[in-house]
C-alpha cells in the first residue's frame, strides 16, 4: 500500500503512440499527496534547517542569542514529539510540481486534484485556515481561494515520476518582501545595499534566522518569483551559476554582521543563508527583489513513481 492507502496498483501505465510507456498519474492519488504533504510541512521541520540550527548555535557569541536559539530548538522539538504544527500560521499553500520523465499528465487534473488535497488537509485534520478574500476578507475555512493554492508546474529530465513540493508559505516572512529596478550603471553594489537594507528593514518581524531570497534579473515579476524559489531553496544548496554562488557568500557574511540576531533580539545569527537565483535580462535594466523565509523554513515533498509514492522534503 502506498501511504495514502491506495494499492500500488492505481499507479497504471500507458502506452502512447510513438512513445515508451509511459507512468499515467492518477489524480486520485495526487490529491492524497497533496493533503498529507501540507500536513507534513506544517509538522516536520526538514533536516537541513535544524542542521543549520546547530551550526548557528556553535557560532553565536551573543549569550541572549544564544538561548533564544535553544527556546527555538526546544520548540521544534515538542511540536515534532507531540504531533504538532511548528508554527500556528499554516500560510499560504504552494505547490510546486515538477514532471520529470516517463511521465503521462493531464495538467488541469493535477491541478485540480491538488486543490481537493489542500482543503481536505484543512477540513480534515483540521487546521487554521490562513486564507481569505483580498477585499472581502472572508474566510471559505479552506485555505483556498481565487490562485490559492499557488500551483506552479516545471519540467525536468533527471528523474522519472512527478514530484510535488508543498511550501506553506507564513505572512511574518511573506510580509518583508520587496522588488527594485536598479540601474545597471550600479552594478553589483547597488544588489549588495539593497539586500542589507531590506535585512534591516526586516529586523525581527522575519523571526530570524531566516533565509534571505535574493531574485536578479529577468522581468520584474520573474525577478519576484527567483526571490521566492531562492529562499525556499534547501540550506547547503548554492546558486547554479558561479557568479551567483560568489554573490550569496559575500551577502550572507554581510547579513550576518548586522546584528539583527534571532528574533532581532541581537547577535550574530541574522540568517542561515542568503540564496541567489538568477535570469537573464534587458540591457538596460537589473531588477532584483528580496523573499524571506522565516526560521521555521517548513516544506516537504514526494515523489509519485511506477513503484508508489515516496515522502521526503
Amino acid at each position: 500500500m502506498s501511504p495514502s492507502g491506495r494499492s500500488k496498483g492505481e499507479y497504471r501505465s500507458a502506452q502512447h503512440e510513438g512513445s515508451p510507456e509511459s507512468l499515467a498519474i492518477d489524480p486520485a492519488v495526487v490529491e492524497d499527496v497533496a493533503k498529507e504533504l501540507y500536513i507534513r510541512a506544517l509538522k516536520v521541520l526538514p533536516p537541513d534547517v535544524k542542521a543549520a540550527f546547530e551550526r548557528a548555535t556553535a557560532r553565536e557569541t551573543d549569550a541572549t542569542a544564544q538561548r533564544v536559539l535553544g527556546v527555538m530548538v526546544q520548540n521544534i522539538a515538542v511540536a515534532e514529539a507531540t504531533d504538532n504544527l511548528l508554527c500556528q500560521d499554516t500560510g499560504i499553500p504552494i505547490y510546486n510540481v515538477t514532471i520529470g520523465r516517463g511521465v503521462a499528465a493531464d495538467g488541469v487534473a493535477i491541478a485540480a486534484a491538488i486543490r481537493r488535497g489542500c482543503e481536505r488537509a484543512t477540513r480534515e485534520h483540521p487546521l487554521r485556515s490562513s486564507v481569505v478574500h483580498p477585499l472581502t476578507r472572508r474566510n471559505e475555512q479552506t485555505s483556498c481561494g481565487a490562485g490559492v493554492p499557488v500551483i506552479q508546474f516545471a519540467f525536468a529530465d533527471a528523474f522519472d515520476g512527478l514530484r510535488i513540493e508543498m511550501v506553506p508559505k507564513g505572512s511574518g516572512s511573506e510580509n518583508n518582501s520587496w522588488l527594485k529596478m536598479a540601474i545597471p550603471a550600479d552594478g553589483i553594489d547597488a544588489i549588495k545595499r539593497f539586500v542589507v537594507d531590506c535585512v534591516l528593514d526586516a529586523g525581527g518581524k522575519t523571526c530570524p534566522p531566516t533565509i534571505v531570497g535574493v531574485g536578479v534579473g529577468g522581468t520584474a515579476d520573474l525577478c519576484v518569483h527567483l526571490a521566492k524559489v531562492a529562499a525556499t531553496r534547501p540550506l547547503g544548496t548554492a546558486c547554479a551559476d558561479a557568479e551567483g554562488a560568489r554573490l550569496e557568500a559575500q551577502l550572507t557574511d554581510a547579513v550576518n554582521t548586522l546584528g539583527v540576531g534571532p528574533q532581532g533580539l541581537g547577535g550574530d545569527a541574522t540568517a542561515f543563508a542568503v540564496h541567489v537565483e538568477l535570469a537573464a535580462t534587458h540591457i538596460t535594466m537589473n531588477p532584483v527583489a528580496v523573499n524571506m523565509q522565516c526560521h521555521s523554513a517548513r516544506r516537504a515533498s514526494a515523489l509519485i513513481g511506477a513503484h508508489g509514492v515516496a515522502y521526503g522534503f
